[in-house]
Formats: C-alpha cells, sequence, structure tokens
C-alpha cells in the first residue's frame, strides 16, 4: 500500500483521541440517552452541549491555563460566521412572528391548499424546496423560507409536524448540493480545480436519484390522504410579505436582506389592518426571544468545536484516514469518510470541505479520482452528514422555527440516506463512468 506524503505534524493518538472526545460526550448524553428513554425531547441539546464544551476546556491541557481555554473557545464561537448566523437566525424569528400573528402564514397556506389536492401537498413541498435551494445556493434561506409553511401546513392536515419538517430539510440539502451558486459547490470546486458545471454534471448520477427516488416515497406516502378543509375569508394580500420573500431570495438577494425586506412588508400590512406599532414590535421581541434557545446552542458547539479543532482533532483524523489508501475505490471512500468525519465534527458543510480540500486533491492525484468526481463527494457527503446531525445550523433552525426537538425529523429524513446509498453505488461501480481513468 502507497503512502501518501505527510505533509500534517503527527498528532499521537492518546491526544487525538482526547481532543475528539468532547463529541462523544456530546453524542452519549443527547443521543443515547434521548434513544435510552425514548423521548428525544426530555434531554436539552443546550444541556449536553454545555457538558461537551466543559470536557472539551477540560482536557484541551495544551492551550494553557483555564483563562487561555476559554479564550480559545470564546474565538471559536464569535468567528464572523458564527455571528453572521446569528443575525439570521434573529431576523427569522422576528419575519416568522410577526408573519403569523398578522396572518400572513395562515393565508399561504389556505391559497396552497384551496389550489393542490391533499395529496400534492408533501410532494409538492419537497420539489418546492428543491427548487428554491438550488436557485438561491443556501439551504438555510430555503429553511427560514419554507419551514413555517410546513408548520402549518402540518397542523391544517393533522399530519406529523417532525415528518413536513425533515420534507423541507431534504429538499434545502439537495438545491444546496447542486446549486451553481452554494458556498460548498464553490469551496469542492475550487478545492479540486474543476469547473462548476461539470462538478454539476457528476452530481447529476449521485444526487438526481436520491431525489426521484424520495419524491416517489412521498408521492406514495400521500395516497389517499384525506382532503384538508379549507377556511374561508383569508386575505389573499396576506401572502404578499412570503411572495417578497421568495422571490428576492430567488433572485440571489442576501438572505438577511430577503427576512429584513419580508419584514417590513408583513409590519407594513399588520399597520395597514389596524394593528399599532407597538404591538408589532411585540410580535418581533417575542419572534426574536423564540431564538434564544437556538443561538446559546449554536454558540455552545461553534466553540466546542473550535476547541476541538485547536487540541488537534481535525489534524488526527486526517492523520489517520490517509495513513494508507489503496486503489481507486478506497482513494474515492477515503475522501467520502474524510469529508464526511470533519463535518461531524465542525457542523459545517463549506469548513469541512475546506479543510480536507487540499489532501482530497492529493490523494486524487495520487489515485486516478477524476477532480470532478472529487468534488462530487466532497459536496454530497458533507451535505449527508450536515443534514442529519442535530446541531447543524439547517435542523437547529428548522426545529427552532417548528417547535420541536432538533432530533425530532432525524427517523424521516429520507433524501441524505438516498443520498448516502447512492454514494457508496458510486464508490462501487465507480460511476460516472467517463469521469475514472484509472482502475
Amino acid at each position: 500500500m502507497a503512502m501518501l506524503p505527510d505533509r500534517l505534524p503527527a498528532v499521537s493518538a492518546r491526544r487525538g483521541l482526547l481532543a475528539l472526545s468532547p463529541v462523544a460526550v456530546f453524542l452519549c448524553l443527547y443521543l443515547v440517552v434521548s434513544i435510552a428513554i425514548g423521548d428525544f425531547y426530555k434531554m436539552p441539546l443546550s444541556v449536553a452541549l454545555l457538558a461537551a464544551s466543559v470536557w472539551a476546556v477540560v482536557t484541551y491541557t495544551r492551550g494553557g491555563g483555564l483563562v487561555e481555554r476559554i479564550e480559545t473557545f470564546s474565538r471559536s464561537a464569535g468567528h464572523s460566521n458564527i455571528l453572521y448566523m446569528i443575525w439570521i437566525f434573529i431576523l427569522a424569528g422576528a419575519f416568522a412572528s410577526v408573519a403569523k400573528e398578522i396572518g400572513s402564514i395562515d393565508a399561504t397556506v389556505n391559497f396552497t391548499l384551496r389550489f393542490f389536492p391533499s395529496q400534492f401537498i408533501v410532494p409538492g413541498l419537497f420539489v418546492a424546496a428543491c427548487f428554491i435551494s438550488l436557485s438561491i445556493g443556501t439551504s438555510v434561506g430555503t429553511v427560514v423560507a419554507l419551514t413555517p409553511l410546513a408548520v402549518e401546513m402540518a397542523d391544517a392536515s393533522g399530519a406529523s409536524l417532525p415528518f413536513y419538517v425533515a420534507v423541507v430539510l431534504g429538499g434545502a440539502f439537495f438545491g444546496d448540493n447542486m446549486s451553481f451558486i452554494s458556498d460548498t459547490t464553490i469551496a469542492a470546486t475550487r478545492s479540486q480545480g474543476c469547473q462548476m458545471a461539470d462538478k454539476f454534471k457528476a452530481n447529476l448520477w449521485i444526487c438526481l436519484p436520491a431525489a426521484v427516488v424520495t419524491l416517489i416515497v412521498y408521492v406514495f406516502m400521500s395516497l389517499g390522504t384525506p382532503e384538508v378543509k379549507v377556511a374561508d375569508g383569508a386575505n389573499p394580500v396576506m401572502i404578499l410579505p412570503y411572495i417578497v420573500v421568495l422571490v428576492t431570495a430567488i433572485m440571489g438577494v442576501n438572505v438577511t436582506v430577503v427576512l429584513s425586506l419580508g419584514l417590513a412588508c408583513a409590519i407594513i400590512l399588520g399597520l395597514m389592518q389596524g394593528s399599532e406599532i407597538i404591538t408589532l414590535f411585540g410580535y418581533m421581541g417575542a419572534g426574536i426571544d423564540s431564538m434564544g434557545d437556538l443561538i446559546i446552542v449554536t454558540l455552545l458547539a461553534a466553540g466546542m468545536l473550535g476547541v476541538i479543532k485547536a487540541a488537534g482533532g481535525i489534524q488526527y483524523l486526517l492523520h489517520i484516514l490517509t495513513r494508507r489508501v489503496s486503489g481507486l475505490r478506497g482513494a474515492q471512500a477515503c475522501i467520502a469518510l474524510l469529508v464526511a468525519l470533519v463535518n461531524l465534527c465542525t457542523a459545517n458543510n463549506t469548513v469541512a470541505i475546506i479543510t480536507v480540500g487540499g489532501i482530497s486533491r492529493e490523494i486524487g492525484e495520487r489515485y486516478g479520482v477524476d477532480p470532478r468526481k472529487n468534488a462530487s463527494l466532497l459536496d454530497s457527503c458533507s451535505c449527508i452528514v450536515q443534514c442529519l446531525i442535530p446541531y447543524g445550523a439547517q435542523t437547529l433552525l428548522a426545529s427552532s422555527l417548528a417547535g420541536i426537538a432538533p432530533a425530532a425529523p432525524f427517523v424521516y429524513l429520507y433524501y441524505p440516506w438516498a443520498l448516502a446509498l447512492m454514494v457508496v453505488l458510486s464508490i462501487v461501480f465507480l460511476f460516472p463512468r467517463r469521469l475514472h481513468h484509472k482502475g
């Protein structure tokens, strides 16, 4: 077996495993405990992350004194990307609350149910999430736009709320993976030195079949769905805030501007209905307050994962997984596993791609993996993990807007599992064939 040149400083097994141990602490406290008691609502995600964060700071012995370790945690929690995400959370909470209170969400759901048969609601929601995310290149923006509607549709039809949230998440990640303007696409193609259009064509063989299978499952699950009674008297003008959000998002406007425009439109409509401005501000405040737990979880997760990286956990993963790579299939499996595990430890698919991009390109060049297939694997596998972890930004935002536990949609996330199966098949059977020059 050939050895890749080790450009990374070696990390001892003891130090590497200790650095990664906060992830194990978190998973044991949250997932294992929740599974053991059979209820994902009783174990607060924030408590599990707090315990794991404390463990990360305590075990980061190379980080200097306690003050220095806490500073490392705080720098990661206060990173500009994290604060930008918090801005989105705040605006999303304010918009969702005002839109709900003035009747925009009810009017939009009423309009949807009036013109679409009940058996097409779930497949239509999945297709809408795929299209919007493909158009705007961000799964977060798609979650913001569609989750409140999914909540009301689930309530109107008496269906499972986590199921509807999972439909939105699956479609959002399909578009995020396939979009030309997605940051994951940009990171994957630039790190592997290939064109976006070529990576898109390679992804079609993996992502499109997974999406089609998922859509077929939703169609069969929706057969025989009883008709939902539609309330009369909904003012169609109240749909305007969501039209503003969807249109500006599809135009590629920054998500913070999209939400600000939607919020401004909702406030204007509220005033036209006779609501007092102080009342509307109260709705905004309630929406912002509802994001409190989400913001705390985001800060704790970012700080903990930052300490893991500083302690050498990511470095250890890269070192272990790239020590021995054998053959074309082994090289692709290594690349897929690398980005998946790093995403598990960073909870950010773009960061995961950037982190392993260089070493993945080196593996590809050594064993004949086409850069287009490399980029496809990096993007697809990072999206799979990001969709499945309960502490990913998209899942946290969707579950917060829906008022459910972050792990609740997990059992209904059909698309990422279908995508994972397609990735495995693409490695085992080496397709697309035109991307493999060496056996």
